[in-house]
């Protein structure tokens, strides 16, 4: 059972009914987690926030405080929305785009952090992830869901306030500062990862080492092991078809990391025969093209929803060449094939057994 907005200590499922669970993971995320038996059986806790479902899985009856920590974890997640959230008038994120440009703001030390790790990999990905790009998915109509391209001078417009480079963080102050006009930061495309980072310490403190978290269609985050597994053999969660989503493509396997995918199949727009996704390039500020999906494995759930979409905007063989310089992260990419309607895939430092291909 799920609840919207809040769930109880009774919010959650075990015995045979982890079952109608397992389903149901598989329906969102691709799962492709065994059938349950008497020694796999889940028990689940799920609430809605940031715009998707938050869904937190355990093995029933490994913990009995899982259901109760599992509702402080969530608890937190409603938290970190509203500190995250632009569309919260006065959430942290929103303070700093009405007020940094004038000054310097102190803000609360995690966010200070999670500041500094989205500025590092916008450096490491020569501008390819930037949170501070939402003028341009304005520009675009992607912000209302009614994508258009923009005219010549609101495109230029919008890009002279994007560029990380105008983020001035002062580690002594734990202090933010914007150096230019009309720059904003929208964290979409780290928040939800950064939240279920947060959800697993307060579970591990809560002395819970084997769970799954999902967020959304787009972000796992998995420790220790399903059912009664070895603790090496982890979770295995599914990678849909990016041209059959309705199909799973393939699966990794999870073992104390997070998965994130990014891709514009179901945000975007047809114009004059020309399809433009959602997920733009900040460089250009035009729509990225020439993949169909990428899946991220980092140590943090954070570090894979923003490389999952640097990876998007990067391209295969730029991808390639930030997995070599970083052994811990791994990578499954979809881009088009040779053919009309193939599909070429690349994977990443992936070792063996991390990846299996499903046949039709």
């Amino acid at each position: 059972m799920s609840t919207s907005p809040r769930s109880t200590r009774r919010d959650f499922l075990q015995g045979k009914s982890a079952a109608d669970v397992l389903a149901g993971l598989a329906d969102r995320v691709g799962s492709a987690l065994p059938e349950p038996t008497a020694e796999n059986y889940l028990l689940r806790v799920a609430r809605r926030a940031m715009a998707c479902e938050f869904e937190f899985l355990f093995n029933a009856g490994q913990y009995p405080q899982a259901g109760e920590a599992a509702v402080a974890a969530l608890d937190l997640v409603d938290q970190l929305e509203d500190q995250l959230s632009v569309y919260r008038e006065n959430s942290e994120i929103s303070l700093l785009n009405r007020f940094a440009a004038e000054r310097p703001l102190i803000v609360e030390p995690r966010l200070f952090d999670l500041l500094r790790l989205a500025v590092e990999i916008h450096q490491q990905t020569g501008g390819a992830y930037d949170i501070t790009a939402g003028p341009l998915s304005r520009a675009w109509g992607f912000m209302r869901r009614a994508g258009a391209i923009p005219a010549d001078d609101a495109l230029a417009e919008a890009r002279a306030c994007v560029g990380s480079g105008y983020l001035q963080l002062n580690p002594e102050t734990q202090s933010v500062q914007f150096t230019g006009a009309g720059v904003e930061l929208n964290l979409g495309s780290i928040g939800k990862g950064y939240a279920l980072d947060r959800a697993a310490e307060l579970l591990e403190a809560a002395g819970i080492h084997d769970f799954v978290l999902h967020g959304g269609n787009s972000s796992v985050l998995a420790r220790g092991a399903h059912g009664a597994l070895p603790a090496e053999q982890g979770w295995l969660v599914g990678v849909r078809d990016p041209h059959r989503p309705q199909r799973r493509a393939g699966q990794l396997r999870l073992v104390n990391r997070a998965l994130a995918t990014s891709g514009s199949g179901t945000q975007f727009f047809l114009h004059e025969g020309a399809r433009y996704g959602h997920i733009l390039d900040p460089r250009s500020g035009w729509p990225a093209d020439g993949v169909l999906s990428t899946s991220v494995l980092a140590s943090s759930a954070a570090e894979a929803d923003a490389l999952s979409t640097a990876f998007y905007v990067l391209g295969p063989e730029a991808a390639q060449r930030y997995c070599d310089a970083h052994a811990e992260v791994a990578a499954v990419m979809h881009c088009p094939g040779p053919r009309a309607g193939s599909v070429q895939r690349h994977l990443f430092n992936l070792a063996e057994g991390d990846w299996t291909e499903l046949s039709d």
